[in-house]
């Protein structure tokens, strides 16, 4: 970084603000130095961050085409190779839902692979603390935390999401209509013998006999957490020979964490405290899981937004619905912003899911400008990337976890009425029922 700052051990970007939350507070938790950016950060930005094991850069390519996220991530790349990190961690929602023309891992693959010097990729297929497991290389995923494991492609929300909905759960098959057509899986009944029969295995993928061809990419099994740390040992000692990308969840980095030597401090796990003034809530989300802990959040005020005018950038409309918040939460009252009621089954067919979410982050922006908060949350994978882009902010780093998938961030800001606000950053699968009530009460 500088001759002040060695290099960090891994750099990733996070395809979006939700789940690069998660990797930070993954890497925090595993006694790593670790700073997520909002932007990728200049030397003095660098400078000012100091030592850290893992630099994160948070993103929203996964809302974006392939030409998009081609030059979202150029300068991704370039960072990486000036700063002589050994780890490009490209980092995906855990349920990889992605599709050719929007959000495209192979896409990203592409941007990225000129950046390392391994000529083959790492995927990393599970994420077990969030229910996230694949076996023989199709995904399996939970519907919400504890709760029923689905194929992917069965699951209630994975398999229509509306914006990329996962129709095929073998891994191969659907990152190969992304253009990754050449990708090999290694099975967990192997990576649970241990770190050398998992790396004996990825030696004969990458150097089979002739006439066989090397692997462009190596897709790994996580049946459970077990096999992350073989994982994690393996991916570690290749990119010590030669710069290596890796894809996948949250679990890369913490596979890699049990192999790095850099840590910086004992692991300690901090209580989310309780809020020490009215905390604001926008969920953009329409999942169920997300539904069902605005159902719980019996210490808000619900506000239920006009969705349809909202993403039609109606003027009146988002003045009204930001005067309307602010007058609550000037009174005190913790607000919880809504863009669908719970008798609406399913999103209006009129409502375009990005403007939405490009509206809340308008919406989150006037609100903290009438009323500055310590404390704000945001549900919904595109609305939290909408949001934070939205506010003038440079960079996150962890507080707690709120369980889940979801961590409690600091808001590093020049602005004086954010810098410090502490926001929570959850996908519309990720969290316990009674995650809104512990942002307002706190929990040990």
């Amino acid at each position: 970084m500088t001759p002040a700052n060695p290099a960090p051990a891994v750099v990733y970007y996070g395809d979006d603000f939700t789940g690069a939350t998660d990797t930070l507070g993954t890497a925090a938790r595993a006694g790593l130095r670790a700073l997520l950016f909002l932007e990728t950060p200049d030397a003095a930005r660098l400078e000012r961050a100091g030592p850290l094991d893992v630099l994160g850069i948070a993103g929203a390519a996964r809302a974006m085409t392939p030409e998009a996220m081609q030059a979202e991530l150029a300068p991704v790349a370039a960072l990486f190779r000036s700063l002589g990190a050994r780890v490009l961690h490209y980092k995906t929602c855990s349920t990889f839902d992605s599709a050719p023309h929007i959000g495209s891992i192979g896409a990203a693959v592409r941007a990225l692979r000129g950046a390392v010097a391994q000529p083959w990729t790492a995927i990393v297929g599970g994420q077990p603390n969030l229910g996230r497991h694949c076996l023989f290389g199709n995904l399996f995923a939970a519907a919400g935390a504890g709760g029923e494991v689905f194929r992917i492609d069965r699951h209630p929300t994975m398999s229509r999401h509306p914006v990329t909905p996962m129709h095929e759960a073998d891994l191969r098959l659907h990152l190969a209509g992304q253009g990754l057509a050449d990708v090999r899986s290694i099975p967990f009944t192997i990576a649970s013998k241990g770190a050398d029969a998992l790396g004996e295995a990825l030696q004969g993928t990458l150097h089979p006999p002739a006439p066989a061809k090397p692997a462009e990419a190596v897709l790994f099994d996580v049946a459970d957490a077990a096999q992350l740390e073989a994982i994690g040992q393996v991916l570690w000692a290749e990119a010590l020979r030669d710069t290596l990308l890796a894809v996948g969840p949250s679990s890369v980095i913490d596979a890699l964490a049990t192999a790095l030597d850099t840590r910086s401090h004992a692991l300690t796990t901090q209580p989310v405290t309780p809020a020490t003034g009215p905390v604001l809530v926008l969920a953009g989300s329409l999942s169920p899981v997300t539904a069902r802990q605005v159902a719980a959040a019996s210490s808000f005020d619900i506000v239920w937004l006009d969705a349809p005018k909202l993403a039609r950038h109606d003027s009146p409309t988002l003045e009204r619905h930001a005067q309307d918040i602010a007058q609550a939460l000037a009174l005190g009252h913790n607000v919880l912003a809504c863009t669908r009621p719970p008798e609406q089954a399913a999103p209006a067919p009129d409502v375009d899911a990005q403007a939405l979410a490009r509206a809340g982050g308008e919406l989150l922006v006037r609100v903290l400008a009438r009323t500055p908060l310590r404390r704000v949350g945001v549900a919904g994978g595109d609305t939290s990337s909408h949001g934070v882009q939205a506010l003038d902010a440079w960079g996150l780093s962890y507080v707690a976890d709120m369980g889940a998938g979801a961590s409690l961030c600091r808001v590093h800001s020049d602005d004086a009425r954010l810098d410090g606000m502490e926001i929570m950053l959850k996908g519309g699968q990720m969290g316990t029922e009674d995650v809104f009530e512990r942002l307002v009460h706190g929990a040990s």
